[in-house]
Order: C-alpha cells, then structure tokens, then sequence
C-alpha cells in the first residue's frame, strides 16, 4: 500500500442517506480528478437502517434481532428480514437510475440478506435441542446483522462512484465468508496492503468482524473504532468524521441552531469530557488510537463543506481561559 500522506474519513449515516451530498461536498466537491484519491471513507449504514437490523436507538423498537433474540417472537423476525429487502432495494431504487445497475445492486444486498435469513434458520433449529443455547450465539447474530447495512451502503456508494469514473473500491470488512477470524488490527492491514491509494479510493464497512468483537465493548458505536484503527494502521495524516451537524458550543437541538457557534479548535481531552456528557465527537477508546498517534481529528458538517469544522489534537491549548462548551 501507498504509504503517501492520506486522510482516512467516516462519513455517518444521516449523511449517507443523501448521496448527492455525499459526492458533491465530501468526495468531490471542487478537486481535480487528480485530487480524488488519498482518501479512505469508512461509512456507515443509511440512515434508520441499523435501527431497522437491531432495534430503533430511541424508541427500543424491536428490529430483525430483537425479534429473533425474543424467543416467542419465533418467525416475525423472518418477516421482518423480507421488509428489509424491500427497503433496501427501494433505496437502491432511489440511487440508480440505470436498471443494469441497480440490478447489480439488489442482487448483492438479497444475496447477503438470504445468506443471514438461512444462517439463522439453521441456528434456530440447531437450538431447539437442549445441548445449545440460543443466548451464547446472540452476540455473533447481532454482529452479522449489523454488518449488513454498512456492507449495503458501501457496495452501493463504490459502485456508484464507478458509474461517475472514479476508480472507487469496496472493502468489504464484515467477515462474509471469511475462512479465518483475525485480531481487527491485523484485519485492516490485510485490507489496506493490496490497495494503491494513489490511483484507488477505498469505501470500506463502518462493521468490522474481528476476533476483538467490536459490539461488545463498543455495541453501534463501533464504527468509531474501525475509524480510529484504520487512521492508526494505515499512518494517515488526518482523521475526519462528517456529520450533520458541526460541533458546537452546546447541542443545537436543545437551545437552537441560531444560538451556537462552530468549536475552530479543541483538544482530546475535552473530546472525552463530551462524550461523558452525551455530546459524543467520538468515542473515547476511539479517539485514544488517534490521540496516541498524533493523528489530528476533524469534525466537519456535510452540509456546509466551505466551513473547516473543528479540529482535535492532543496539544491544543487555548491562548486564554474560555467557556468551550455548554452542556
């Protein structure tokens, strides 16, 4: 693998779900073709999806795994696996005008939605038998579920960037059909050795199966961490995460859009104060990688890219005493 200076971005899933966006304010905006690449973008899954593969983060709303985790639920999570079908080629439906395409791209995400639904077919019947227990499988369940989403945005935001001739690769981090189970580390540079960035711009699943097992100590927020450790691994320069939002002196949602102001500059360590307080610029296990490192981390709005978001390093101090943030 190249070892030029390269970013390596997260873009998050209200961002993805909005493709134009995507491509017009982050992956190309106003660079030359020659610019494109350097880059690495780990993305999650569309908006809601993951919700819809789990449960729904606020409301607790059962999805595909809740259903089959609750053992009286017995075939409604199959049922629900079949919605899921429908809408993701419906998103599918949205992105690619080209039949062809969007062919291509429904196959690939039924194909994985079936391999799931037959796995978990088998793994249902083998613990109707008393010598296996359905609860020491859940956690492998949930994290083949969550691994959906992220494979289905990826492969789609790879091949459409194909169609618009940028050299764009999928890197497919989930484990389908992977022969052996490896540390997540070592994972990511298996990944990241055969690929050029010079000439290739990796998409690559915010999911990473790894003997580790993100969700367990990371649950969704585990993204973050295959974030953090492909910056790490791959010694890039910078570390960005896009959002929808900046971040800012206090949540926009509680006190309005109108009366915050974009951070310029903060350090790690407020970084994690945030994250206790629910106002989460990124995990702190994640950010300790980059802070280790001296991997600088930038938060950037999506939607207003001519801003430069805030930047995190481990050093900042502010010239003078000041109020960051209220939370």
């Amino acid at each position: 693998m190249t070892t030029a200076q390269h970013t390596v971005e997260k873009i998050g899933g209200t961002s993805m779900s909005n493709y134009e966006a995507v491509r017009d304010n982050i992956i190309i905006g106003k660079r030359k073709k020659s610019d494109l690449y350097q880059r690495i973008f780990v993305v999650s899954a569309y908006g809601g999806v993951t919700n819809e593969l789990l449960e729904h983060k606020k409301t607790g709303e059962p999805g595909v795994y809740a259903l089959f985790a609750d053992a009286e639920s017995d075939w409604a999570w199959g049922d629900d696996l079949t919605k899921l079908i429908q809408l993701l080629t419906d998103i599918n439906g949205e992105l690619f005008a080209d039949p062809m395409l969007k062919q291509q791209a429904d196959q690939f995400i039924t194909d994985r939605i079936e391999g799931v639904r037959g796995c978990l077919i088998d793994l249902q019947r083998l613990c109707s038998y008393g010598q296996f227990q359905l609860e020491e499988h859940l956690l492998t369940v949930r994290e083949m579920l969550a691994g959906i989403g992220e494979a289905h945005s990826a492969f789609n935001t790879a091949l459409k960037l194909q169609q618009e001739g940028i050299n764009a690769r999928f890197v497919d981090l989930t484990g389908w059909r992977d022969s052996e189970l490896l540390p997540l580390d070592e994972k990511l540079k298996q990944a990241f050795d055969a690929i050029d960035l010079s000439r290739e711009l990796p998409i690559v699943t915010g999911y990473a199966q790894c003997k580790e097992g993100l969700m367990r100590t990371f649950d969704r927020g585990y993204s973050e961490m295959t974030f953090s450790r492909t910056a790490v691994i791959t010694n890039a320069r910078e570390a960005i995460i896009h959002k929808e939002y900046h971040l800012s002196s206090a949540d926009p949602n509680i006190v309005g859009e109108d009366k915050v102001v974009p951070l310029g500059r903060t350090n790690y360590d407020v970084a994690d104060q945030l994250a206790n307080l629910g106002m989460e610029a990124i995990h702190p296990r994640a950010g300790k990688g980059l802070r280790q490192n001296e991997i600088p981390l930038r938060v950037m709005n999506t939607f207003e890219p001519e801003h430069t978001g805030t930047l995190i390093t481990g050093d900042y101090v502010s010239e003078k005493p000041q109020v960051e943030i209220v939370a």
